[in-house]
């Protein structure tokens, strides 16, 4: 049965600010903003567990491993912060412009068989940065163990001893990226998709063919493949053995700047105000869910449902059907993030000039399932 009336929670956070980057991992909601602030709220609840402050500008991205959170800012440095202390333990410099975009590899197992145990590319997680002075780097998430690495604000950082290696060849802003394996895969503002090897920093391939900047990247490890979304309107699926255009998928009308895939379902999201899903195995589009008044800003699927954000409201799909299944949320001024993990969903968004984050703490309804009550915003 399902609970017929879910409590609701919203909570202010950031006071106005816009929430540029949030993490959930099913307890704890971790949200950082163009003021610099990381806020860190008990899900339950809505309480403040930790604010993490010590970034001197906005802060663009982050990812959480474990009890760890990564930060990248406009103030040019990445951060390390335990989240148990709510501590920085360490600081990373040398790119020269903002950290725009993060991920943190974890020990990828590759070249399993039925005989022998799987290698690992890499013994440790990593981090890998992307930064609008064009580069990449990756470094080695420090391990709790390690000791605290707070470099000045006069240190270049090059001698770091987690920086492992920089990645350059690219033009203009990194703006996305998608790593798996020993492959990492990065869009850039200067229209090209680049294929690196992780390992070595080597560049496999230059992807060629967007006429216009560059907003989303994926990795499809089954076909391996890579997509990618371009201000050029479309989506392009490309050969990773070869760096061969494969497919061109068009229908949007505007700026693609989210592409999300997840087994055998390709999600893209445009500034058309539209999402559309494919199939990523021949490039057809299986469904259009139009309904968003503006540009979706976010949005994250599963096999079941796709949750979606714009600017007057949050939206629930059945992403098999493309069917409008509920208006999670309506009359906002602004929604810039939503995720679902386990029994709840997240959002953030701006409501009568100021942040808020709502949460339900109700399983979500996936497709073929009764939807919730009527009362709840979720």
């Amino acid at each position: 049965m399902w609970n017929t009336e879910p409590r609701h929670l919203a909570f202010r956070a950031h006071k106005n600010g816009v929430v540029t980057s949030m993490q959930f991992d099913g307890e704890r909601i971790i949200t950082a903003s163009d003021s610099g602030k990381i806020n860190v709220h008990d899900v339950q609840s809505g309480a403040l567990l930790r604010k993490l402050e010590g970034h001197e500008g906005g802060v663009w991205a982050i990812q959480q491993y474990q009890n760890t959170l990564v930060s990248g800012s406009t103030d040019r440095s990445i951060r390390v912060w335990d989240l148990e202390k709510g501590e920085c333990t360490h600081i990373f410099r040398g790119h020269k412009s903002t950290v725009r975009t993060l991920e943190i590899l974890p020990p990828t197992q590759v070249d399993q068989d039925t005989t022998d145990e799987a290698d690992t590319v890499h013994d440790w997680p990593l981090i890998i940065s992307g930064s609008r002075d064009s580069t990449l780097r990756i470094w080695k998430l420090p391990q709790a163990e390690d000791p605290t690495y707070l470099l000045s604000t006069d240190t270049q950082g090059e001698d770091c001893p987690y920086l492992l290696r920089v990645l350059e060849g690219h033009q203009h802003s990194v703006r996305a990226m998608a790593a798996h394996g020993d492959t990492l895969v990065s869009g850039s503002y200067d229209c090209t998709v680049r294929v690196w090897e992780i390992s070595t920093g080597a560049l496999l391939h230059t992807l060629d063919g967007h006429g216009y900047k560059v907003y989303a990247v994926a990795i499809d490890q089954k076909r391996n493949r890579v997509i990618s979304g371009s201000m050029d309107h479309t989506v392009r699926i490309w050969s990773l053995e070869t760096g061969a255009p494969l497919f061109t998928l068009e229908g949007h009308t505007s700026l693609v700047g989210i592409l999300e895939l997840k087994e055998d379902i390709l999600v893209s999201a445009s500034a058309d105000s539209v999402l559309r899903v494919w199939d990523p195995e021949n490039g057809e589009c299986t469904s259009v869910l139009s309904g968003h008044s503006g540009a979706v800003t976010c949005f994250q699927h599963d096999n079941e449902k796709v949750v979606s954000g714009s600017d007057r409201g949050v939206k629930m799909w059945n992403v098999q059907t493309g069917v409008l299944e509920k208006d999670l949320l309506t009359e906002l001024s602004g929604v810039w993030q939503v995720c679902f993990k386990g029994q709840h969903c997240v959002a953030a968004v701006q409501r009568d000039s100021a942040t808020f984050i709502e949460v339900s703490p109700t399983t979500i309804p996936y497709a073929g399932n009764p939807l919730i009550g009527e009362d709840s915003r979720f």
